[in-house]
């Protein structure tokens, strides 16, 4: 038992490792040389790790925007009452939920090798977080479950997930790629297939993000990292302004971060690095997909003939990169929406995170645009924002409550949402 919980959380806990290994064995199941083989894993795991580099850069760019608009609002994190806690939570059901996560794994393997739906899924992180919170959801509801129950209940629920999940979306992912070489397996699933089916509805799908027509003079806008540095530099921008003109403490205590900086010279700073964030990320994708997929063609054709894999969200973004940037507009404008509305009508205030926001909005840009074109990734924005902002609010109320609320306002996102629910009524039947 020491021997599977050491690989769940070492291997299967750590996605560059994970995927490293996938490589790895697809690249001897092909009998490549071995420097094909010590080459071709090397730079998927150094891809990968890049892209965590790039993601960690936006993150802590973010970091500081959120605080931000916060203040702008005037909004304070809201007591949560008695609740278990994140850390508290792991000590006890830590084990149950990592090795729920590896069954969980192992029947999607099983069932990609056994039905029509050939995908596998490796978001390592997401699969850690999602039986996480779906654990939480359970023992909200159903109490103190004993240990294999609980085990059980989420291997069958998570090795079900990441099967469909990424067969769902896989019909307009082909469209963003152009080919049925990879499939999405990420958490932004739902809001995803929401942004396409908003696009094909209500959008154009002429009228692509990617081929918007700018007047001379501003062909610049046509490069993806040019459009993230002028749209984030003009929502942090105006933040750091409304900031400035606020004497309230929690205003002063963000301006003490810019040191002997001009506020607003930091502020746009940190714009920048947003956007060098970005670059990074879609830089260690380009690397990692290169590794990966002619890797994935030997676990396809040995073990599961046909599999596709399941990669996190950021392969779609090099697909339409304007289309990034007009889905978290949408996402962020939608959640500031919410935040006045929700706190007016249901006194609940909504923590936009904008980490969430931002993956989740661009993965719905991505595919509305890929339906609808650049309407079509405005509105997979806005529904981001709006199945988040409301989500938040039943899983924090609701579902999550007595466990780790405090985990569900910064980790849980667009597919627990939606699958919250579902979650708590299986468990109250079967528990």
């Amino acid at each position: 038992m020491d021997v599977i919980f050491w690989i769940a959380t070492n291997v299967f806990g750590t996605p560059a490792i994970l995927l490293g290994a996938i490589v790895l064995l697809g690249l001897i199941l092909q009998k490549k040389t071995v420097s094909q083989i010590v080459s071709g894993t090397a730079k998927a795991v150094i891809g990968f790790l890049i892209i965590g580099a790039g993601a960690g850069v936006i993150v802590n760019a973010l970091n500081v925007f959120e605080p931000m608009w916060k203040e702008v609002f005037g909004l304070e994190a809201e007591s949560l009452g008695q609740f278990i806690g994140q850390e508290s939570f792991n000590a006890k059901y830590g084990s149950a939920v990592t090795l729920a996560m590896l069954i969980g794994f192992l029947i999607n393997v099983l069932l990609a090798r056994l039905t029509k739906f050939k995908y596998i899924y490796l978001t390592g992180h997401m699969m850690f977080w999602t039986s996480t919170v779906f654990a939480g959801v359970v023992i909200h509801v159903a109490g103190d479950v004993s240990f294999w129950k609980l085990v059980l209940f989420l291997s069958i629920v998570l090795g079900l997930y990441w099967t469909f999940q990424p067969a769902l979306t896989q019909p307009i992912m082909r469209r963003v790629t152009g080919n049925d070489h990879i499939a999405l397996g990420h958490t932004s699933a739902s809001v995803a297939l929401i942004g396409g089916l908003l696009g094909k509805v209500l959008g154009n799908r002429e009228n692509d993000s990617e081929k918007l027509r700018v007047p001379k003079g501003f062909e610049f806008l046509r490069d993806s990292n040019v459009v993230t540095a002028i749209s984030m530099g003009v929502l942090f921008l105006v933040g750091a302004i409304v900031v400035s003109l606020k004497g309230t403490p929690g205003a002063q205590q963000l301006i003490e971060k810019a040191g002997s900086q001009n506020f607003i010279i930091y502020s746009i700073v940190q714009s920048l690095t947003f956007a060098g964030g970005i670059a990074v990320v879609l830089m260690g994708v380009r690397m990692f997909i290169g590794e990966l997929v002619p890797a994935f063609n030997g676990i396809a054709t040995k073990i599961v003939p046909g599999a596709r894999p399941a990669l996190d969200c950021p392969v779609t973004y090099p697909f339409a990169p304007n289309a990034v940037i007009l889905g978290f507009i949408g996402a962020f404008v939608g959640a500031l929406i919410w935040l006045v509305v929700l706190g007016n009508t249901v006194a609940y205030i909504f923590v936009p995170t904008m980490i969430v926001l931002f993956f989740h909005g661009a993965t719905a840009g991505v595919f509305g645009n890929a339906t609808g074109g650049t309407r079509g990734a405005l509105l997979g924005g806005f529904a981001t924002s709006t199945v988040v902002a409301w989500g938040q609010f039943v899983m924090v109320k609701f579902l999550i409550t007595s466990t780790i609320p405090d985990t569900a306002m910064w980790a849980a996102d667009s597919d627990m949402f939606i699958l919250g629910p579902v979650i708590a009524l299986l468990a109250k039947i079967l528990f």
